[in-house]
This record gives C-alpha cells, structure tokens and sequence, in this order.
C-alpha cells in the first residue's frame, strides 16, 4: 500500500514575522523556511506505518516553487522513499493546492493521505477537507491516532468535547492534530542518502489542472503593539480604571 503524505514549505515557527513596508505582504527576504510543523507530524506517521508493516512505499509531495525540493528533501531523509513536486510560483489558495494533490492521487492510488491540519502560514485548515471532497476518499480529520486495520481503519480525532473514534472504509484522507507523535530528526547519513533519492517534478498544465483565483490579498499589517500595564494603589482604583477606562464592567 501507498502512502502519499504533504509537506509544505513555511516561514520556520522560531522567526519572528516581519510585514512589508507598503504592507502588501509578508517580507521573505533572508527569512528562514521549514517545513510546516503539523506536515512534519503526517511525515513521521507515514513513516511509522511503512515500519509497521502496513505501507510499502511512502510518497513526499509538495506543491510550490522550486525552494520546497528543499523541504521534500527533508522528507526523504526522515524516511520517504520518493517525493514529487508541483512547481507552482504563484500564490495558491487552498482549493488550487487540492485540485492538483488530486491529480496526484489520481495517478499513484495510494492507500492512505495524510496531511497537516493547517498550515502555520495561512492557517487555512482547508485543503485535506477539500481534497476529501474532490477525491470521494473517506476523511478523518484532526487525528490524534490512526489505527489502519486490512481495509478499515480507526481515527480518534480531537474534538471540543474530548476524542472522537471513527470507523472509515478505505482508502482514507487524515490530517495530523499535534498529539498524533512526535516527529524524529535526520541523521546526517539519510540526509546524504536523500540526495539520491528520486524526486519528480511536475507543472499544473502537465497535470491538467487551471490555477485560478478567487481570492485577492488586500494588505498585511502586523497586530497592534500591546500597551504597557499600570499599577494601582488599590482596589477602587482597579474597579474604577476597569468601569470607566477598560469598561469592562
């Protein structure tokens, strides 16, 4: 069975975020990128079920420019066994994104997909429920355990109230809560090894697929500077800054 997990190239979650001048975006410039941390935990699950004997090939794919080879190779030093890129320079919205992973899956029929929840960037949390949708693959989103069992499989997801265990026939699309593992490192041999390990790369046209807008970026600001605090030499003081100042009471 094929696995096919997703990894998407983002500003590294230690930065610091700086907004552009003329606010019309987010400035890259000299900025770290890393693979976005919710797709390093579908990374490590994937692997872990080639270990278990469940999968026999996991398969890295990243939609893109052509920066994110960096973060598929990644992947394969984890543990993928191949990855494939869909070069893209524009900006995709969610929807773009899964109409070409499903091409992709149209093509490998892989068993199990597992990607991130959201990602740290956009923060969408759209496009596994959207490929679900395309594909007409049962989805268990939000997983904190995936347990595949012959052509079932059991995914406890999190949920407002607690955990939530559901029964999906396959193949099944999951994205990764963060209890789901905990991601390993490279090693500096399968990092070398990953060099030589097959990479792919294909375009939206050679897939079939139209990039089309549907949304417009407007601009980017930064959140407002957070005001210092004052002290208050008792306790009618604070009933009284908060009822007329706060006026939260």
């Amino acid at each position: 069975m094929k696995v096919i997990v997703t990894v998407k190239r983002v500003i590294d979650y230690n930065v610091k975020v700086r907004v552009k001048a003329d606010g019309s975006d987010v400035d890259l410039n000299n900025v770290k990128m890393a693979m976005n941390p919710f797709c390093e935990i579908a990374v490590e699950e994937a692997i872990r079920l080639k270990e278990s004997g469940v999968a026999t090939e996991v398969i890295a794919v990243s939609v893109g420019p052509k920066a994110c080879q960096e973060q598929l190779r990644t992947a394969l030093a984890l543990g993928a066994d191949r990855a494939i890129q869909v070069e893209s320079d524009e900006q995709l919205e969610s929807l773009n994104v899964a109409k070409l992973l499903a091409k992709v899956i149209e093509q490998e029929q892989p068993g199990v997909v597992i990607l991130g929840k959201q990602a740290i960037d956009t923060d969408n949390n759209q496009t596994g429920q959207m490929l679900s949708a395309l594909t007409g693959m049962a989805q268990g989103t939000f997983a904190s355990k995936i347990d595949i069992q012959g052509d079932k499989a059991l995914v406890t997801r999190e949920v407002d109230g607690g955990l939530q265990t559901i029964e999906l026939a396959m193949p099944i699309i999951a994205t990764t809560d963060l209890r789901l593992n905990e991601p390993r490192y490279a090693s500096l041999p399968n990092i070398m090894k990953a060099k030589r390990k097959p990479l792919e790369v294909k375009t939206a046209e050679e897939l079939g697929v139209s990039i089309k807008a549907h949304t417009k970026l407007l601009s980017v600001g930064a959140p407002a500077e957070r005001k210092a605090g004052i002290k208050v030499a008792d306790v009618a003081e604070l009933v009284d800054k908060l009822k007329n100042e706060a006026k939260v009471i």
